[in-house]
């Protein structure tokens, strides 16, 4: 993912009755200590935990382009669980093998995980997406379990910021899809920048400032908002042109003003709040998940940051997760039932520079023991 600059119809009502905003009780999934049955229930009534109880620290993005085997996709989901506390895995990228989603589901059953689906449409300009997106309803319908587990079904990465559809594309796909789910209660959503959720051109001062993109490309983004059921925002501080002392910014970025400086991970909290606070002014009481989040401990080719004070280590990644979890009350206060935030990524052999784990999985980066409550 090559990013430039960092910008950034409700819940479904299926869900268990228990205190709005405390800890999920044992009775419903995916709440921890919660206890799989062995077979598919007969109904979703019930099942899902209120999503006001899922806020805080939810669990990992995982990359799934080594289509993994079985063994390994609940040995990691497993992990996940357990050392962790995880109760959801957001996956990233796509695997073509005929009947993965089979293993993802057989895995997150025996995880006891949820699952946040992603339809992938790369960076080729193809349209094999089309495919994994036919692919995927299908087993969604096929599996028993499929609808158990999956509790959202994600457009991404980025195909707003990435132009991979212009709006109404995207709108016209985002409908097709809550036609196709609609009987199995799975609600449908755009992973991607806050950023790209904005309507652009209604803006001058932002538009002075962006590349030159047809009228159709820079408006949009908020009528994708009114049509997706729940916000699946990507929180990448690292990248932001703001990420910097305040200074020799765009008017639009100059009335905003980070002290102390944001280049460091641990004081990024205005970047994450402003992308927030955008949501939740145009969410209208949508669950908002922070499902692609991190801070990289390490620059690639396709990971650069656009302030040149933004600096890439072990340090500044740790200290990115510790400053989100110092932020839990003001992440459950949100609307919408608080905010649940994923920690981009699972390992550094699935995306460098971002995992938990390193490259070998042996070890962990850091201390990783996020708040899953507070």
């Amino acid at each position: 993912m090559v990013v430039f600059t960092h910008p950034i119809a409700i819940e479904p009502t299926y869900t268990a009755d228990h205190d709005a905003r405390s800890p999920a009780s044992a009775g419903c999934f995916p709440a921890l200590g919660f206890t799989m049955p062995s077979d598919a229930p007969s109904s979703l009534n019930n099942w899902w935990c209120d999503s006001h109880t899922e806020y805080a620290f939810v669990g990992f993005s995982y990359e799934v382009t080594q289509c993994q085997s079985l063994s390994a996709l609940k040995s990691d989901f497993l992990d996940i669980r357990k050392k962790f506390n995880g109760r959801y895995v957001r996956l990233y990228g796509a695997c073509d093998r005929p009947g993965f989603y089979n293993d993802i589901v057989d895995a997150a059953w025996h995880a006891g995980v949820g699952v946040q689906a992603l339809i992938w449409f790369g960076f080729n300009g193809d349209s094999k997406w089309m495919n994994r997106r036919d692919e995927l309803f299908s087993i969604l319908h096929s599996n028993p379990k499929a609808k158990f587990i999956t509790r959202v079904v994600q457009f991404g990465s980025e195909p707003l910021f990435d132009h991979v559809l212009e709006p109404g594309a995207l709108i016209a796909q985002v409908d097709l899809a809550k036609e196709k789910l609609a009987s199995l209660r799975i609600p449908v959503t755009v992973s991607d920048l806050a950023y790209s959720f904005r309507d652009v051109r209604s803006n001058n001062l932002l538009q002075n400032h962006l590349p030159i993109l047809s009228d159709s490309k820079l408006d949009g983004g908020e009528k994708v908002l009114q049509a997706i059921d729940s916000i699946n925002a990507h929180i990448l501080p690292f990248f932001s042109s703001r990420a910097s002392k305040g200074m020799n910014q765009p008017p639009i970025m100059a009335a905003f003003r980070c002290q102390p400086d944001c280049t460091a991970a641990i004081n990024s909290w205005p970047l994450v709040k402003a992308d927030l606070d955008y949501l939740i002014s145009q969410a209208h009481g949508k669950k908002i998940w922070f499902s692609q989040n991190g801070w990289p401990s390490r620059t690639s080719p396709g990971v650069q940051p656009n302030s040149p004070n933004a600096v890439a280590n072990v340090q500044n990644e740790k200290d990115y997760y510790n400053m989100l979890d110092s932020h839990c009350p003001d992440l459950k206060a949100a609307p919408g039932g608080g905010v649940g935030w994923f920690a981009h990524i699972y390992s550094d052999s699935q995306e460098p520079g971002y995992g938990i784990y390193d490259a070998s999985e042996a070890s962990l980066k850091f201390p990783f023991a996020p708040r899953t409550s507070c």
